[in-house]
């Protein structure tokens, strides 16, 4: 039996309102929030939060690391090292990119399926558009986390039955190497391109498990092509279509097949039969079965905690933590370029969060803490200032001065909790400064 073994997701706290896109420009918009990474997160640190949460709630060591994104943070180098450093994982463990199109998370998770040893499959997205248009409002920010093995890694949650793809080759969707938004032909176009070919992978995949429409619990379809998926659901006959997310979170892209699964697995019960299709160039269809072992697995941090969790965030700053709107620089020297070398020397600091200041070496990732005193910075160099230090006394006795994030200034207080989130410094000359900062804990 192979399958899932464990899931996470991740959603950042800052949560767009629609209806601000409207307000602001007089069009686009629309009703309901999607999810926003802050000016301090990207795939690879989304990614990593994830990971964390999968991991947390399993024994079970992964041997490869697959990483899906249509928003790497880097080109020419391996962005998975990042999330492998980050998590502390053996170097015998192989980390690999699987970027490009929202059609590589599912071949990611396909490839795993396949494979023969315990692989961890990440898919995350930071979605954008053009102001007031439709990739905009209807985008969203998030990770998920799919932990894949058989059962003699691990208890499975839920089997792999098997399945079908159809691939075609259309210019449907598209964005040249260096834009930042996608551009698209006419919907009717994509529309009447994915529908023989969601016929046709159902079929194939019904034919292949053994499995129709009426032994489907549940069948989550997904895709970048909302007027195809709601033409063409339906006929696939299962009567329960699982909500997409899209009035809370928005379509987190190559985070979105993980995230939904993992939306349907919290509250699934042994027995179940899960079907999952994503359109992406061609249509896949997947079918699990959940098995008993799900009722003794409690996620780390749910996904229904995670979408109770959020503050808003104002249109004119999404804009600008995405580059849209340039707003006038601090008036600070610009940081320098990170010294590779230095980061080399520092790995276990910089990305695993090994205290140096001791003999053993105390990991400090996981670890939570009190805000003993802060202080609210406006002169430091920030994307978006002020910044808020603090001091925190740790629970192992460490005592660590940091960064906190997804706070807002008036809010921080002597006394709270936290715990450690891995997030961007700064970058300079292409070079991402990643190292952890300290975040309320909510949950």
């Amino acid at each position: 039996m192979r399958g899932i073994l464990s899931f996470g997701t991740y959603l950042p706290f800052r949560r767009l309102d629609r209806t601000e896109i409207t307000s602001t420009m007089g069009s686009g918009g629309g009703r309901g929030t999607r999810t926003v990474a802050s000016y301090d997160e990207d795939t690879t640190t989304m990614a990593v939060e994830a990971a964390r949460t999968c991991l947390a709630a399993t024994d079970v060591a992964p041997a490869s690391t697959y990483f899906s994104t249509v928003d790497p943070a880097y080109f020419d180098r391996t962005n998975a090292s990042t999330i492998h450093a980050a998590l502390r994982f053996d170097p015998s463990v192989s980390a690999v990119d699987m970027n490009g199109s929202q059609r590589s998370a599912v071949g990611a998770l396909q490839a795993a399926l396949e494979g023969s040893r315990p692989t961890l499959v990440v898919g995350s997205d930071i979605r954008i558009g053009l102001p007031t248009s439709a990739d905009e409002a209807a985008g969203g920010d998030a990770a998920s986390a799919l932990l894949v093995g058989s059962d003699d890694d691990g208890p499975v949650l839920a089997e792999y039955l098997g399945g079908a793809v159809a691939t075609g080759e259309f210019v449907d969707r598209w964005r040249e190497p260096g834009e930042s938004r996608s551009k698209l032909w006419e919907e009717k176009f994509g529309e009447v391109a994915y529908a023989p070919l969601a016929a046709q992978a159902w079929a194939k995949a019904c034919e292949a498990t053994g499995i129709d429409a009426a032994g489907v619990t549940s069948l989550i379809v997904t895709g970048l092509h909302a007027r195809a998926i709601k033409r063409t659901a339906a006929k696939f006959g299962v009567d329960n279509i699982v909500d997409d997310l899209g009035s809370s979170v928005g379509n987190s892209g190559a985070a979105h097949p993980g995230l939904l699964l993992a939306s349907v697995l919290e509250s699934a019960s042994a027995g179940d039969v899960v079907g999952l299709a994503v359109y992406a160039d061609g249509v896949q269809v997947m079918f699990f079965r959940v098995t008993e072992h799900v009722g003794n697995f409690t996620p780390a941090r749910s996904l229904a905690t995670q979408l109770a969790n959020g503050a808003p965030v104002s249109y004119p700053k999404f804009l600008s933590w995405r580059g849209t709107l340039t707003v006038e620089p601090p008036r600070r020297p610009l940081p320098d370029r990170p010294s590779s070398s230095a980061a080399l020397r520092n790995i276990d600091w910089k990305f695993g969060l090994i205290n140096p200041n001791d003999d053993g070496g105390t990991p400090m990732a996981n670890a939570v803490g009190t805000v003993t005193t802060f202080t609210i910075d406006k002169l430091v160099y920030s994307p978006s200032p002020p910044v808020v230090f603090g001091v925190v006394d740790f629970d192992n006795g460490v005592r660590m001065p940091v960064e906190i994030a997804d706070v807002d200034a008036a809010d921080v207080a002597v006394g709270d909790r936290v715990e450690m989130t891995f997030r961007r410094l700064y970058d300079g000359d292409g070079i991402v400064n990643y190292h952890w900062k300290a975040r309320p804990v909510r949950d």
